[in-house]
């Protein structure tokens, strides 16, 4: 979880670069253009490598009722075909354009991709268009009130709300299962969603998450006995400095809940995996989004889940 010490890091992480937290928002899009491309710096602007095929894409701003109100959400998704479905929880600065570009990337990998705003109850996305921005108009006190009210029954509710719209998507192959990542305080959401979907949820990947081993019932970890899920979680190596039994806490759960789980500390800070995070590091970044692809696409298969028969018509 981001706190004032992690917003102490990242400017001195920008200060190290001779940046301000303004001069590093104001260089945002070409950040996201090279970080968020199929392969990094080798990549050409529309997303692929020189001489390989641009799958075409398909996107909208979309809305999903939920209990609570209209959840607004980005989808993105293959234009061609049907697809496994990835539901995607944010960091704290919520839904923007560095997770829009996150999305279109995985989606170039055949996947139907939605961002949920994890803020909906109290206003439309972006509430910051940058991570910088975050930093220099709210930061962890201002979204507080806000963060606070994300608990364990809010976020399942959610993500019902959402993967329930999702598989009824056309381009989305329902049979193959649905995955779930989270990013930050998007990794107790991820793991909070396998349990609460756990008739679709057939992947799930954290990357530097937060508080995945916390006190009381509700701690994301003890959510992996209810699941059915495959796990892949990627911890920040100064999170592992915060809690340093919580790799060995998780691996302990998966054991017991007999799920799969790759559970490793990255070389990189919390923050690492988004492209407009003052501590963003393209190669530990690669390596985890290498580690993400391979485990969607060993889990989440045409006929991984048994969809129910259609309904019989009436007769007249």
């Amino acid at each position: 979880m981001c706190d004032e010490n992690d917003n102490a890091r990242f400017d001195a992480a920008l200060a190290r670069r001779g940046l301000s937290r303004r001069e590093f928002a104001a260089m945002g899009t070409a950040v996201l253009a090279w970080a968020c491309s199929p392969t990094g710096s080798n990549a050409d602007e529309r997303g692929a490598t020189s001489g390989a095929e641009v799958i075409p894409l398909s996107e909208d701003t979309v809305s999903i009722a939920t209990p609570d109100g209209q959840a607004d959400a980005f989808f993105v998704y293959p234009a061609k075909g049907d697809h496994p479905a990835v539901l995607l929880w944010t960091d704290i600065a919520g839904l923007r354009e560095a997770f829009k570009a996150m999305a279109r990337r995985l989606a170039r990998e055949g996947y139907g991709v939605l961002i949920l705003n994890p803020y909906y109850r109290w206003a439309r996305s972006p509430q910051w268009d940058s991570f910088a921005e975050w930093m220099d108009k709210s930061g962890v006190d201002g979204v507080a009130p806000w963060r606070e009210k994300l608990t364990k029954d809010a976020i399942s509710s959610d993500a019902k709300a959402a993967i329930g719209w999702l598989v009824e998507q056309p381009g989305v192959d329902a049979s193959a299962g649905v995955g779930t990542m989270g990013f930050c305080m998007g990794g107790p959401f991820a793991m909070w969603t396998a349990s609460a979907v756990s008739e679709w949820v057939r992947a799930v990947a954290t990357f530097h998450g937060s508080r995945l081993v916390a006190e009381g019932e509700d701690s994301p970890h003890r959510s992996l006995a209810d699941s059915k899920a495959a796990y892949l979680i990627a911890i920040a190596r100064n999170d592992d400095e915060k809690d340093p039994t919580a790799d060995d806490t998780l691996r302990d759960a998966a054991k017991a809940a007999g799920r799969p789980a790759e559970i490793e500390v990255y070389p990189a800070d919390h923050g690492w995996m988004v492209a407009d995070s003052p501590v963003y590091a393209e190669s530990p970044a690669e390596g985890a989004w290498q580690r993400l692809l391979v485990l969607f696409s060993e889990n989440l298969r045409h006929g991984s889940v048994m969809l129910p028969p259609p309904e019989a018509e009436q007769p007249l």
